[in-house]
């Protein structure tokens, strides 16, 4: 059954809010391109765009695209995806296109890219022809830098990357027919439906997809690999959930009893929180692999996740990380169903607008982590440990409150394109994420004060994300409308509870950790969950978290990824991007950093750092005798143990 649009918008919703962001996001458009670009209209295209990609040259990570497009005689604006659902910004990599030819009836046709716009592309249709042949190549990262979307065992295609359509027109009006080819022999997962012909076909090199909106096409990736397997999720009287597993090699797909059970209960959990579903079938697309990367997208109807390889077989010293499946899942109703008014858009190539990721993402974040405790992939004590040093950045390491809003984090996609800033503790980057999950835990504590015990954010996240159950049509919201729900489940002042953790310089965002009955502390002892970053074998995923002491944190290879502003490392003048090859003498490894620290606690000397930054050494004396501080969570007698209360399993 094809999926109905999820940028269709519920009756009267397109003429109001969302109207206005359509007007706007429109006249943006027309303005920045010099008016060269059509702009989106709510009209079906005639016809059907068929699209083939083969993904078979997994040698050199290069994907063939070949598109045959419905047209009419005269002027036509073909667009490569920029605005991608989930990145919140600008992020379509056109720069990766190659190779582009137009053709009609086998006669090369010329085109142009738009003078101000590096995404559109303009040709002239002759008379008598009506359909335009698009062939290009998308070419994957090949560099560990660059990241790998497709090795020589699986791959991860994302048709925002494969796909130029014509502009002029809403994305849901655009009917997309995919197929694919894949190397001999591999499987694949996807949200897509193989087409009626071919559903009874054995799964061959090439496959055809039931023809779809746009937006559900870009909605919908493939992971593929050579070591694959199909793990039924499904909830008792729920709609079809699987696991599609792409793996590095065959032993690293095997699953324990235990580990179905927890995964299973992950989903039983979610569909128990919001009390509904907004899709008829839902697909993890899950690679373990320490090659593949840029997992970690939603989509309504599946997920792109991705963990190293190990994710099954280290089970037991694996807990960071293994909130991922739940953060993605939840987007399915806090992201795709219900999304912020300015984020919506009638096609891919008009601006977003980013201002309520801290519901969107943050809200997210909060039932990522309980929702991965209420399915037992987290015990009690990893998640207070895991909770805890999202809590102690808010507490000793993001000074950049002092002129930055949580709020004003919020334009950060768009601003710094994801990419690694230099002093994140003053920039910020992204804090929407972390800083909007410890606003919700306040906003769930306070709920439960209010009502005694009686309600929750359980209660608002099925209000409010829960509603139209089975409904495929996305309903956008507002910051009113979140008060609204709010004061739905108890009334308050809730605008303003909001506004001063939202648009105020250092917020209270710790609140709701005493509110919850629990304390953050400092020890010298790292907990448990913690202890896990430094055994992990992915260097690029897990830090040494020395930022809470010394002020420092840094990779494995002793590479400095961040200097606490005004810190006791920064006072003495030392920078990011440095690396770390000695203290007090002594070569460096993280133990001897942490043996130095300890140290200097009990001494008026100075930790001596030998650096090598800009092709020189150096030797830095910091200043610091606090000793090592590592954060946990600790009860307060007497109160309320909200916090509990909030993981168990709901039954």
């Amino acid at each position: 059954m094809s999926l109905v649009s999820p940028a269709v918008l519920p009756a009267g919703t397109r003429r109001t809010v969302a109207g206005v962001v359509v007007a706007l996001s429109i006249a943006f458009v027309a303005g920045a391109a010099g008016a060269q670009v059509p702009p989106p209209q709510d009209m079906p295209y005639p016809g059907t765009v068929t699209i083939h990609v083969d993904a078979s040259n997994t040698s050199q990570g290069i994907f063939r695209v070949h598109e045959t497009i419905p047209v009419r005689p005269g002027a036509l604006t073909l667009l490569y995806p920029q605005w991608i659902p989930g990145d919140h910004s600008p992020s379509g990599p056109v720069a990766m296109l190659a190779g582009l030819r137009l053709s009609a009836g086998g006669r090369p046709l010329a085109w142009t890219r738009d003078k101000y716009n590096a995404y559109a592309f303009h040709l002239d249709v002759p008379a008598g022809v009506s359909t335009v042949d698009a062939d290009f190549q998308y070419l994957s990262g090949r560099t560990d830098s660059e990241g790998f979307e497709m090795t020589d065992r699986m791959l991860d295609l994302a048709w925002s990357k494969m796909a130029l359509y014509p502009a002029g027109h809403f994305s849901r009006d655009i009917t997309f027919a995919p197929s694919v080819t894949l190397p001999h022999d591999w499987q694949f997962g996807s949200a897509l439906e193989r087409a009626d012909h071919d559903r009874a076909a054995p799964l061959g090199d090439t496959t055809t997809f039931k023809p779809v909106p746009f937006n559900t096409l870009v909605d919908s990736p493939i992971y593929a690999g050579q070591y694959f397997k199909r793990v039924d999720l499904t909830p008792p009287g729920g709609a079809p959930v699987h696991m599609d597993i792409v793996a590095d090699a065959p032993k690293y797909l095997v699953m324990t009893p235990e580990q179905l059970k927890v995964h299973r209960a992950l989903v039983t959990q979610a569909t128990m929180l919001f009390g509904s579903h907004h899709y008829d079938h839902y697909d993890f697309l899950f690679s373990l692999s320490d090659q593949l990367s840029g997992n970690g997208l939603e989509h309504h109807q599946s997920s792109e996740n991705g963990l190293g390889a190990d994710y099954f077989t280290a089970w037991k010293d694996a807990a960071p990380g293994r909130d991922l499946l739940a953060h993605e899942y939840t987007h399915s109703w806090n992201g795709k169903f219900r999304r912020p008014a300015d984020l919506w858009t009638p096609n891919f190539n008009v601006p977003m607008g980013d201002s309520l990721l801290w519901v969107y993402e943050g809200q997210t974040q909060y039932w990522g982590f309980v929702l991965t405790a209420r399915a037992g992939l987290w015990t009690p004590e990893q998640f207070r440990g895991a909770l805890a040093m999202a809590a102690a950045n808010y507490d000793r390491n993001r000074p950049g409150f002092d002129w930055r809003t949580l709020e004003d984090t919020t334009n950060d996609p768009i601003a710094a394109h994801r990419s690694g800033l230099p002093y994140r503790s003053w920039q910020m980057s992204e804090d929407y994420y972390s800083g909007g999950q410890m606003l919700w835990l306040a906003v769930d504590a306070k709920l439960r004060a209010l009502t005694h015990g009686r309600k929750s954010l359980d209660d608002f996240a099925r209000a409010f994300f829960g509603v139209d159950n089975g409904s495929f049509v996305t309903k956008t919201y507002t910051f009113d409308d979140v008060v609204a729900a709010l004061n739905g489940v108890a009334k308050d002042d809730w605008a303003s509870f909001l506004r001063a953790r939202v648009d105020a310089h250092q917020p209270p965002l710790l609140s709701g950790i005493a509110a919850s009955g629990w304390k953050l502390v400092y020890t010298d002892r790292q907990s448990a969950y913690e202890k896990q970053y430094d055994s992990r074998p992915e260097p690029s995923r897990h830090l040494y978290n020395f930022a809470w002491s010394i002020g420092l944190t840094m990779n494995k290879q002793g590479q400095v990824n961040d200097v606490r502003w005004n810190g006791p490392a920064f006072k003495a003048r030392v920078s990011t991007g440095a690396t770390l090859v000695a203290v007090n003498g002594q070569t460096y490894t993280s133990d001897v950093l942490k043996d130095a620290i300890a140290a200097a606690k009990d001494s008026k000397a100075p930790i001596q750092l030998l650096l090598k930054y800009q092709g020189g050494y150096r030797t830095v004396p910091v200043d610091y005798h606090g000793g090592l501080q590592y954060p946990h969570l600790v009860r307060i007698e007497g109160t309320p143990d909200y916090l509990s209360q909030i993981i168990a399993a709901r039954k």
